[in-house]
């Protein structure tokens, strides 16, 4: 018996080890979203941690119980949705509704987690936060007639819910999932206008299932146009006693980012960035009408541009604009010139949400990362 129980604790902890060990990742990069699973078994122990939480469980089998791993979301996003560390205990029995580990492993991405008494716990939303209520109304003003992008004095609020979660070309059609895998790879060339190296890579990123996404593996910034892909949203705090708009990411590492309004060069400071390629890059900013235009380049390479991949060299270069149409819709548009790595200048866009009333779910990367 005493054997018995050791070997238990043994399979747990390398099972354990296998579960944390693939880091922070999109959900379809880990799990094949194809090959659904239920299970039925016993909680054994719960690992409440950024960046995913663990369940780990018994599940009856022949001649002993089987060991599996259940992935939820993050700590801070559960605690958000009302549930805590106590909200399943050891020994609770449960159904867990998922999909399978594409490398075989005994784990299950927890879509459903639900107790014998048929309460659910610990599911829903796999790295997305759930849907909130927005605003509505025209568009607030500054006094100065230029539409906010922010919230008003004593207010809170940001952007999010974007209508894509992963880049295409305007006027194009192709297929993909919430985390920008494409449902069909023989679509990849019709994205954006790749070079031909370009097009190799971002298919193998595609391949890979976006395992080797620098957000999720490495904590880097989402940068370039993935900021306002990403679920978690982002804030626009404007400074007209600067000339500037801070962009407060609300994912990675928590970045922030100035878009200058004061006609200034675009170039870095001297004895600082001057040489030195950044992830946000140098952001200048006018207005034309109801548009916020921003001037973008001096990006390094050291991030993917958007959810699903796409590709970018040092010679990135963005036009954004930033136009809100009414109180609770924002529409983004980039034109992206990057000629060593697509064939001519390409455009996309989308509009996000303002969720008034809150600020920016915090979210951390993961626990103890440089």
């Amino acid at each position: 018996m005493r054997h018995t129980r050791f070997v238990s604790v043994i399979g747990i902890a390398v099972l354990f080890s296998a579960a944390v060990a693939f880091s922070q990742h999109t959900v379809g990069a880990k799990f094949d979203l194809t090959k659904p699973l239920t299970l039925k078994g016993t909680v054994t122990q719960i690992d409440w941690a950024n960046p995913e939480v663990h369940i780990l469980m018994k599940v009856p089998g022949t001649p002993r119980p089987v060991l599996w791993a259940v992935e939820v979301d993050g700590a801070i996003v559960l605690t958000q949705n009302g549930w805590t560390e106590t909200s399943l205990m050891p020994g609770d029995s449960v159904t867990v509704q998922g999909y399978t580990a594409r490398d075989g492993s005994k784990q299950i991405s927890g879509n459903s987690v639900t107790t014998a008494s048929g309460k659910k716990v610990y599911s829903g939303t796999n790295g997305t936060l759930p849907p909130k209520k927005v605003a509505s109304g025209p568009v607030p003003r500054w006094p100065d007639g230029h539409p906010r992008l922010g919230p008003a004095p004593g207010e809170t609020g940001y952007w999010s819910n974007p209508s894509k979660t992963a880049m295409v070309e305007n006027g194009v059609s192709v297929q993909m999932d919430p985390y920008g895998l494409l449902k069909n790879i023989n679509d990849a060339r019709k994205v954006a206008p790749f070079q031909k190296w370009a097009l190799d890579l971002y298919e193998l990123r595609q391949r890979n299932f976006l395992k080797d996404d620098p957000v999720f593996q490495f904590c880097k910034p989402a940068a370039g146009p993935r900021q306002y892909e990403m679920g978690p949203g982002f804030q626009l705090v404007e400074d007209p006693d600067f000339h500037r708009i801070i962009v407060l990411v609300g994912t990675g590492n928590r970045n922030r980012r100035a878009i200058w309004t004061d006609g200034r060069e675009q170039v870095g400071q001297i004895d600082g960035d001057a040489d030195d390629p950044l992830f946000y890059g140098r952001s200048v900013g006018h207005w034309e009408g109801d548009t916020l235009v921003v001037d973008v380049k001096g990006f390094n390479e050291k991030f993917w541009m958007d959810n699903g991949g796409l590709p970018h060299t040092d010679t990135l270069h963005l036009i954004e604009k930033f136009t809100r149409t009414d109180m609770k819709t924002l529409k983004y548009e980039v034109t992206i010139d990057d000629p060593a790595t697509y064939t001519r200048q390409w455009t996309a866009s989308w509009t996000l949400e303002w969720i008034p009333g809150q600020e920016i779910p915090y979210f951390l990367c993961q626990d103890n990362r440089p």
